[in-house]
């Protein structure tokens, strides 16, 4: 009986299917998150120029506002390698030089340099801008959302009326004031601190302003959208129930839920901020000189395109590439993050 009863359990043992452990969301969105190669060339490209631009000190070989003039005259230097990507009969009135990997600007600035230096401009504006807009957006949206009532409608009125305006040109605007107004303060003062915080970044305190004022608002829409789906939820009138207070509610229970979201619409608008930096900077309306950007080396590109177009080829495949690879992270996680997806291959 005993050898019946042993030889049945091991029968049931040998039929059981083997269960599975319990996959997580995040567990899971990051699976599928690596399936994606285009979010994975994405992140990779990202990961070399966040290198690139961290140990910009180690990349560059010179610094990245050292003029080569007189006596040396090392300005508009072309490398051997560029010469058959340039125009026709380019050794006759370009000086060839191998000293400097891309070239040399109109002032003798090795590009190379300040194209490594000019990822740390562009990286900081897209990070600290998107920081930014989440920070305010889900603090304003929550707010919203999860209040409703009067609070709900005046404070969507403001978002509608900050919608009106364009937002480049608030920026632009607002860009011209705070470098027209406080040319001459007094140093003791609080616009004086402000303008010495500014030049002390080199110029990226006012565009950090800028950016922040008008970056939060989809992101309050955004979570604004959520909290009020969310609100209605059973799990949401259970912690009513018990007694959580509407801090502990929005904290815990639902800011967690809108995480996902918040993080793809926050991936996604990088190049937004990016851009605009580079705009303002283009325009004369952004980073000081030489403090280097993209934007900036496009503009001094500019007057030289025709013979030199290498000065403003670099920065704009600079750009292009940075911009091309936070679409492609923020495409994978938007994907990775779709609730319809859990669980699919």
């Amino acid at each position: 009986m005993t050898t019946t009863i042993e030889q049945l359990q091991q029968e049931r043992r040998r039929l059981e299917i083997p269960t599975r452990r319990p996959v997580g969301f995040w567990e899971d969105a990051f699976r599928r998150l690596i399936k994606n190669r285009a979010s994975v060339i994405g992140g990779i490209v990202l990961l070399v120029i966040v290198l690139l631009a961290v140990f910009a000190d180690v990349v560059a070989p010179f610094p990245y506002d050292k003029q080569f003039l007189s006596p040396e005259d090392k300005a508009n230097t072309v490398p051997t390698w560029l010469l058959p990507m340039l125009p026709p009969n380019t050794e006759s009135y370009a000086k060839v030089s191998n000293e400097f990997l891309m070239g040399s600007d109109t002032l003798g600035r090795d590009l190379w340099s300040r194209l490594v230096y000019g990822a740390r401009i562009s990286l900081l504006v897209g990070f600290i801008g998107a920081m930014t807009a989440i920070i305010l957006g889900v603090t304003y949206g929550s707010i919203c959302g999860f209040f409703g009532g009067m609070t709900d409608t005046l404070m969507v009125a403001f978002i509608d009326i900050m919608y009106a305006f364009p937002t480049i040109l608030l920026i632009i605007l607002m860009m011209v004031y705070f470098r027209s107004a406080l040319v001459q303060v007094d140093p003791d003062s609080f616009q004086g601190m402000m303008k010495r915080i500014d030049d002390s970044m080199g110029g990226l305190f006012f565009i950090f302003i800028g950016i922040g004022i008008t970056a939060w608002m989809g992101q309050a829409r955004l979570v604004r959208g959520q909290m009020l789906s969310l609100k209605r939820k059973e799990f949401i009138e259970a912690a009513h129930t018990i007694g959580a207070t509407n801090s502990r509610i929005i904290v815990r229970h639902l800011l967690p839920n809108v995480l996902g979201p918040v993080i793809v619409a926050g991936t996604l608008s990088i190049p937004g901020y990016i851009s605009s930096e580079a705009f303002l900077s283009f325009i004369g309306l952004g980073v000081n000189p030489p403090t280097p950007s993209w934007g900036t080396m496009i503009n001094d590109g500019r007057t030289a395109m025709l013979t030199y177009p290498h000065q403003i080829i670099f920065p704009g495949i600079a750009l292009a590439l940075v911009m091309l690879a936070f679409n492609f992270l923020g495409d994978g996680l938007r994907d990775a993050m779709d609730p319809r997806m859990r669980g699919a291959n």
